[in-house]
């Protein structure tokens, strides 16, 4: 079994979820008492959280870089972000460590073309939606149509997940609010959609929508367990 690198603390919420998930992928193959062998590095989120509002990338890369090294020198033979948002700095973090980066977007993009499936919306924070660092790799790579809420919903969407998700909080009202723009994307020719940002999922469950959803936080997981014990996954 390979050892998995999880940079996590983007926020604890989806860390916790990626742990678990992660554990049951590996019980689920092997049983018994099996777990997964994992080097995790937790990064304080309120220095991200202000590179961010400050659309500092250099200073996320100078936040990660370090901490995705000590990863990497402590054993682990491949490494997760465990964000979508921070994957604008992938290149950078990828160039820091000697280990393989798994994108996030591609274990989304597995997810997507397993369901036979090309052209899907996207929810995410801001720079999620509205950069081309996700999108692009969709289309580029895999090439899978991305669609995007409008720009009043994009400012909503990203709202709630730092005012609300990252801070494990649920509003039926924001669940709503979600709701309509999953229907609104649906309308737009949307066959499902990408959850981009790995707290999501706790506000709309995949299984409780009329429109497939992709949780990519989980996907993330299913793709580092197949990595882990080389069941079609690449290292």
């Amino acid at each position: 079994m390979k050892t998995i690198g999880l940079l996590g603390g983007m926020s604890f919420v989806s860390t916790i979820n990626y742990l678990r998930d992660i554990h049951a992928g590996v019980r689920a193959r092997l049983g018994g008492q099996h777990s997964p062998r994992i080097l995790m590095e937790s990064v304080d989120f309120a220095d991200l959280d202000s590179c961010l509002a400050a659309n500092d990338w250099d200073g996320v890369a100078d936040l990660l870089c370090p901490a995705a090294a000590r990863i990497a020198s402590a054993g682990a033979d491949f490494l997760l972000l465990c964000s979508n948002t921070v994957h604008n700095v992938y290149d950078a973090v990828a160039a820091a460590v000697p280990i393989p980066v798994v994108h996030i977007a591609d274990a989304a993009a597995r997810g997507v073309t397993a369901s036979g499936l090309s052209r899907v919306g996207l929810l995410g924070t801001r720079a999620t939606m509205e950069m081309d660092f996700y999108s692009g790799w969709l289309a580029h790579k895999h090439g899978i149509t991305v669609l995007t809420p409008e720009a009043e919903d994009r400012g909503m969407i990203d709202r709630v997940i730092f005012g609300e998700l990252c801070r494990g909080r649920i509003h039926e009202a924001s669940r709503r609010e979600y709701e309509r723009v999953v229907a609104e994307l649906a309308g737009r020719g949307a066959q499902g959609v990408i959850l981009g940002c790995t707290e999501i999922a706790m506000l709309l469950p995949p299984g409780e929508s009329a429109l497939p959803l992709f949780d990519t936080a989980a996907l993330h997981a299913e793709l580092a367990v197949d990595m882990a014990l080389e069941e079609g996954g690449e290292a």
